[in-house]
């Protein structure tokens, strides 16, 4: 695959970001009003029958407190990203004292593109594995697992680092962190609502088997919104992937360095601490067992996978 140069692929990801932006609410307000219309359909009788001007009025007059709701989420989200992920990921900051060869391979590459030294983390983990996360040149950072330095070559840790910093350069971390957010936003609503689950409905009576009805239709709206953001993740594209491959072989002047790298960290990226798929996605591999990839959950997974086969990211490196 062609590089096509990091400053369209910059320009690319910043309207693709506007696009994400601007995406995710439609989405979510889309489904707002489904959710009058669903409720309009489900609860209306032989008294009252359905009127879509009551659809509409109810809509509208939500419209104002889920762009609050959505606005103070996201703002939420926004400051604590990065306290977030690291909890996510049991990452903590690396001391330069502790290892003056990761912060040295870092600043040489960061010094031979003119860039801000980023923050780095580290994974206590045994197993292979490293991401970049971050929204502007305060909170970038790059996050390498134990295993990843000490079991790498020089030349094979500076190509997966200098990986990671093409994804900030990119801009890449900003369109996932984006779409982790709004993400989130559905993945909550769907929660709460499977927990009330066990609450409505437990009478017989007309209220609570309206009561029912709505969680019921909130359910199912969420996983709705779940699927649809997923293809929006989906529609991020695996191209990201080797674009930051070929960003990372054009630093180092060595493809092949990171095509050993990959093939070491595919035989183990399992990351234990990492139990949630939108952070597993910022990840150079997927962070999951071997075994597990071959299960059902795994095969769908594979359908919204962000990641192209790793064996296809070899083959490629292999090539230049």
């Amino acid at each position: 695959m062609k590089y096509i140069g990091l400053q369209s692929q910059i320009s690319s990801n910043n309207r693709k970001s506007i696009l994400l932006l601007i995406a995710f609410p439609l989405l979510l307000l889309g489904l707002v009003w489904l959710f009058f219309f669903a409720i309009n359909i489900f609860l209306s009788d032989e008294i009252v029958s359905f009127n879509i001007d009551t659809v509409h009025s109810g809509f509208l007059y939500s419209v104002p407190y889920v762009t609050i709701g959505v606005m103070i989420w996201f703002l939420i989200a926004w400051l604590s990203h990065s306290s977030m992920i690291r909890r996510a990921t049991g990452s903590k900051p690396l001391v330069r004292k502790e290892n003056k060869r990761v912060y040295n391979l870092t600043e040489n590459l960061c010094i031979s593109r003119g860039l801000k030294m980023p923050k780095i983390y580290i994974i206590e983990d045994d197993s292979l594995n490293a991401f970049a996360s971050g929204l502007s040149d305060k909170t970038f950072a790059v996050s390498l697992s134990r295993g990843i330095i000490n079991k790498l070559e020089d030349d094979e840790l500076e190509a997966v680092i200098a990986h990671e910093l093409t994804h900030i350069i990119n801009r890449d971390v900003r369109l996932l962190i984006v779409s982790i957010i709004f993400v989130g936003i559905f993945a909550f609503i769907t929660e709460m609502a499977f927990r009330s689950l066990r609450f409505a409905g437990r009478g017989r009576g007309k209220k609570e088997g309206g009561a029912l009805a709505i969680v019921l239709i909130v359910v199912a709206l969420g996983i709705i919104g779940m699927i649809l953001s997923s293809f929006f993740r989906f529609a991020l594209s695996r191209k990201r992937e080797y674009l930051a491959d070929a960003g990372a072989a054009e630093m180092t002047k060595n493809p092949l360095a990171l095509a050993n790298a990959l093939k070491k960290i595919s035989k183990d990226p399992w990351i234990e601490a990492v139990k949630r798929d939108d952070v597993a996605q910022m990840f150079i591999d997927h962070p999951t067992k071997k075994k597990d990839r071959k299960s059902i959950g795994a095969f769908f997974n594979g359908i919204f996978a962000t990641h192209p086969p790793i064996k296809e990211r070899i083959q490629v490196l292999e090539q230049f």
